[in-house]
C-alpha cells in the first residue's frame, strides 16, 4: 500500500471508529437503565438497597411477581388493564383519525387549506402539559372529570400524527390510482378505505406506534383528570406508590418489578409491528 493510500485510509477508519463509539455509547445509555431494572426486580426490598445487583443471590423475582398483583387488593391489573385500553384504543381509533385528516389536507382542495394546515403544525409544538388545564376546564364544563373519556377523548387528536398523515399520503397513494378508482365508479368513501387506506398500510402502523407510545407513557393528564384510583394507567398508579415507598418501604420492589411489566407492551409492539414499516404495499399499483 503506497503512503497515499494509507493517508487517505486512515481519515475513513477514524471517522468509522468515531461512528461506532458513538453508536456503542448510545445503545449503554439506552440498555444499562433496562438492564438495571431487570436486575433490581430480582431483589427483595432488603438485598435491593443492601446488596451487590450483579450478584445471584437473595432472588427473589418470583416473590416479587406474586406482591405486584397482590398489592392492594390487585390495584395493579387494573392499572394496566386501564393503560393497555387507553393506549391501544386510543392509538387505533386516533391514529384512524390522524391519517384520515392527513389523507385529506393531501388530496382535496378547500378554503384556507394551507392556512390550516399550518396551524396544524404549530399545535405539533404546543407542549401537551399547557393543555391540561384547559382540557380540564372543559371536561369539568360537560362533567366528564373523573370518568374514562376525560383521558381517553383528548388523545384521539394528534397534530403530529396529522402531519406524518399528509406525508404519508403524498408518498403511497398516487392520484392515478384514485382516478381510476373514481372512473370505475367508486365514491369518495370507497376509494378511501378500499384503495387509499390499504395503501396507507404502513403509514398507519407507524402513527399507531407513535401514537401508543405517547398515551402509555401519558402521565399529567390522568393526573388532572382523574382522582378514582381504579381508572388510573399504570403511569400515574406507580407514581402513587413510588410516593408512598418513602413511608411503606415494601412499595420499592413492587415499583420496580410494575415498572418493568410497563416496558414490555411497548417493545412489544414495535416487535411484531415493525415489518409493517418497510411494506411496499403501492409496489405496481401503478403501471
Amino acid at each position: 500500500m503506497s503512503a497515499t493510500d494509507s493517508t487517505l485510509l486512515r481519515p475513513r477508519l477514524l471517522g468509522r471508529t468515531t461512528v461506532n463509539a458513538v453508536v456503542l455509547i448510545s445503545v449503554l445509555y439506552t440498555l444499562l437503565p433496562v438492564l438495571w431494572l431487570v436486575l433490581a426486580s430480582t431483589k427483595d426490598r432488603d438485598a435491593l438497597f443492601s446488596s451487590n445487583l450483579l450478584s445471584l443471590s437473595n432472588f427473589s423475582f418470583g416473590q416479587n411477581l406474586h406482591d405486584l398483583f397482590t398489592m392492594d387488593d390487585g390495584q395493579y391489573g387494573r392499572w394496566y388493564l386501564n393503560s393497555l385500553l387507553y393506549a391501544v384504543l386510543g392509538a387505533g381509533v386516533g391514529a384512524l383519525v390522524s391519517v384520515a385528516a392527513g389523507y385529506a389536507f393531501d388530496k382535496y382542495r378547500f378554503q384556507h387549506k394551507e392556512k390550516l394546515f399550518g396551524l396544524v403544525l404549530a399545535a405539533v409544538m404546543v407542549p401537551q402539559t399547557v393543555l391540561a388545564l384547559p382540557l380540564y376546564l372543559m371536561a369539568s364544563k360537560t362533567g366528564l372529570v373523573n370518568t374514562f373519556w376525560a383521558v381517553f377523548i383528548p388523545v384521539l387528536f394528534n397534530p403530529f400524527g396529522v402531519y406524518l398523515g399528509r406525508i404519508f399520503s403524498q408518498g403511497y397513494v398516487p392520484d392515478e390510482v384514485l382516478e381510476a378508482a373514481r372512473m370505475d365508479g367508486a365514491g369518495e368513501l370507497v376509494a378511501y378505505f378500499r384503495v387509499a387506506l390499504r395503501m396507507l398500510g404502513p403509514g398507519l402502523v407507524t402513527v399507531f406506534l407513535f401514537q401508543l407510545t405517547t398515551i402509555w407513557n401519558n402521565f399529567f393528564l390522568p393526573m388532572v383528570m382523574l382522582s378514582n384510583q381504579d381508572l388510573y394507567p399504570v403511569s400515574l398508579g406507580l407514581y402513587q406508590w413510588n410516593s408512598s415507598a418513602s413511608v411503606s418501604p415494601e412499595y420499592y420492589p413492587v415499583v420496580i418489578m410494575g415498572s418493568l411489566l410497563a416496558v414490555l407492551p411497548l417493545i412489544l409492539a414495535f416487535i411484531l409491528l415493525q415489518r409493517f414499516w418497510r411494506g411496499g404495499l403501492t409496489a405496481g399499483a401503478v403501471k
